[in-house]
């Protein structure tokens, strides 16, 4: 049997590889983009960058996925609901 792994172990591991980037607030901290993607921007362009939302528990999961469906219809695509 494989060994639970915590958040915060997963955090770590998939950030030392380089897979994921630190927990920011969209809100007040903007959204992460390379130069390339901010000019793209503000060019007109539309990059797609691709987000994971934090959950504080499975109650605030449950309120955003209530409120939004892509959460939810991609998660579904790929795999991820039970």
């Amino acid at each position: 049997m494989a060994k639970e792994v915590t958040f915060d172990e997963w955090l770590e591991t998939g950030y030392k590889q380089g897979w994921i980037g630190p927990p920011v607030c969209e809100t007040h901290d903007g959204l992460p983009m390379s130069v390339a993607e901010d000019y793209a921007f503000e060019e007109g362009e539309d990059p797609c960058i691709h987000i994971l939302r934090l959950y504080e528990d499975k109650i605030d999961k449950q309120q955003v996925e209530d409120g939004h469906s892509p959460s939810v219809w991609r998660a579904s695509n790929m795999g991820l609901t039970e």
